[in-house]
């Protein structure tokens, strides 16, 4: 298994939040909260995972993003799912 790269991990996340979110792409930088700084709420977020777990193909728990806070959190749980491939 390669080594996970993280930009392109970021570049999907980056990619859903605009798309399931209508989030501007400019605000969407690692360190953004995602309820203070993109306005997600606990829904918006359940979305995410879905949307997450379509791409990778991977089993997401809720546990595991339940300390997410962050844009570069959800990358680096993502990033942690696909090297267990």
């Amino acid at each position: 298994m390669t080594d996970v790269n993280k930009e392109q991990v970021f570049a999907q996340v980056k990619d859903a939040l605009v798309e399931l979110f209508e989030i501007d792409a400019a605000d969407i930088v690692p360190e953004a909260h995602l309820y203070q700084d993109l306005d997600l709420d606990s829904i918006d977020a359940v979305d995410l995972v879905v949307h997450l777990q379509n791409v990778t193909g991977k089993k997401i728990k809720p546990a595991e993003f339940s300390t997410v806070r962050t844009v570069e959190d959800v990358v680096d749980a993502v990033a942690e799912l696909l090297k267990e491939a």
